[in-house]
């Protein structure tokens, strides 16, 4: 099992650090970053989010969230940024930003594996928010 890291990238400051503060209160001890706005204004920007990976612990896969297209772009790019020994052992994951990273961060405090933190994360896509 191994420790994970999740690092939100959110084209609104307020919303990435929103879901920082969601996540820490649901999965207290997870490994938690943001790379979100570019000061006042909407966007991302790949050097915020190598930045936010290279705080990451270096024993830790990192989960990296992403809330729109030109965010996910700027994570890849921000992994020709860092070494490889960061960018290794980067996964940029294909699921919704609050459901997913609240699955993936429940799943990371239960100390699941990665494979697992991922896979809960993507599965969250379709699990329904109201139970009929």
């Amino acid at each position: 099992m191994a420790d994970v890291s999740i690092v939100v990238v959110s084209h609104s400051r307020q919303l990435g650090e929103g879901l920082v503060k969601l996540l820490r209160q649901l999965a207290p001890g997870v490994d938690l970053h943001q790379a979100a706005g570019l000061g006042e204004e909407l966007g991302t920007d790949a050097t915020a989010v190598a930045a936010a990976l290279q705080q990451c612990p270096e024993t830790n896969d990192i989960l990296v969230f992403f809330d729109l297209g030109s965010a996910a772009m700027n994570a890849e790019m921000a992994l020709e940024l860092t070494p490889q020994s960061v960018a290794g052992r980067t996964h940029i994951v294909d699921a919704p930003l609050v459901e997913g990273a609240v699955a993936a961060a429940v799943a990371a405090r239960s100390r699941l594996p990665v494979a697992d933190v991922i896979q809960q994360a993507e599965a969250a896509r379709t699990v329904p928010k109201i139970l009929s």
